[in-house]
């Protein structure tokens, strides 16, 4: 079968390589989508927040229909469509799909069925390979208990986390406006149904954040992880207000005035991951009929990889870049 492989940092390459076979508990599963990541390219560049090793197979953003079912494996059958969890716990250590074990980037694979969750018809395949960045959005505006139609979200960074981010309070009914300086993302933004944007250099953001929301958002998410953004999220937040913090930065330094924390009465809470609420998440887009289309500006065949992971690279033309490999 064909698979994309890492097979050294910054070296990848479309291979043909041994098709799996399934144990009494496992499942096959064979790849349909699979959402290309920012962390797969630190997958490729030899970094990651866990030791990894090479080759490798990435692709934990992933869509796919079981083929096969081991004899031992009670709830899912042939043709059940499926998507699955990256952090994967195992009797001698956590996995993360993708990274420290061979991911979805292939044409078929075992997968045991206490990682998957089955898909409803009414999520198309699509939908479904954006299930994994969505949960956690999802999760970063649950945090602080979920917003309502009386209230404002503003999302810091409009990549694939902050707009699956606006997208989940959109769905939930929130006022909300995405902070971002790449026009596509701004757009991308608009047609999922956000109130507005802003451009943060064009001017001052603080102040234009004020501004729309009249005081403050009841809750700000930050998906960027940039500094610039790190430093203004406890300004566009109300006295009272909530703040999540999804975007990764690890081992950088710089100034941020704490004290606003408490000078507001903030609560802040950290966002790693989606724990605990894949099938939730699954129900909510399936009942609200989100359309997260825009967010998957483009697609190609596992054959043109390179091609993809090459376009994914440039924020200005792509946001989620898909492989459709079955």
């Amino acid at each position: 079968m064909k698979a994309l492989i890492f097979d050294e940092p910054n070296k990848p390459v479309v291979s043909q390589v041994q098709s799996p076979s399934i144990g009494d508990n496992e499942v096959m599963i064979r790849s349909r989508r699979v959402g290309i990541c920012h962390s797969d390219y630190e997958l490729l560049a030899g970094q990651y927040i866990i030791p990894i090793s090479y080759p490798v197979t990435p692709g934990h953003e992933w869509v796919g229909e079981v083929v096969e079912v081991g004899k031992n494996v009670k709830g899912l059958r042939e043709g059940d469509r499926v998507v699955g969890e990256c952090v994967i716990r195992t009797p001698e250590r956590i996995h993360h799909f993708g990274f420290s074990m061979d991911g979805a980037d292939r044409e078929y694979f075992a997968a045991r069925p206490e990682w998957l969750h089955k898909l409803p018809d009414a999520v198309d395949d699509a939908k479904g390979a954006l299930i994994e960045p969505f949960t956690c959005g999802y999760y970063a505006v649950l945090r602080h208990g979920g917003v309502d139609a009386s209230q404002t979200v503003v999302v810091s960074g409009g990549g694939t986390i902050g707009l699956v981010t606006a997208a989940a309070a959109i769905g939930m009914g929130a006022r909300v406006i995405v902070v971002d300086p790449v026009p596509l993302r701004r757009d991308i933004a608009m047609k999922l149904g956000a109130d507005g944007t802003v451009d943060p250099s064009d001017g001052d953001p603080i102040e234009a954040v004020q501004e729309m929301t009249k005081g403050g958002a009841d809750l700000t998410v930050e998906c960027a992880g940039h500094p610039s953004s790190l430093a203004n999220v406890f300004d566009y937040t109300r006295d009272d207000g909530c703040v999540s913090m999804v975007g990764i930065n690890i081992g950088q330094k710089f100034p941020v005035e704490l004290g606003k924390i408490q000078i507001k009465n903030l609560s802040v809470r950290g966002c790693i991951g989606s724990p605990g609420v894949w099938p939730a998440a699954i129900r909510f887009l399936e009942r609200t009929g989100l359309d997260l289309s825009p967010i998957q500006t483009h697609t190609y065949g596992l054959d043109d990889a390179l091609t993809a992971l090459d376009l994914g690279k440039d924020p200005q033309k792509a946001v989620k870049v898909t492989l459709e490999i079955a």
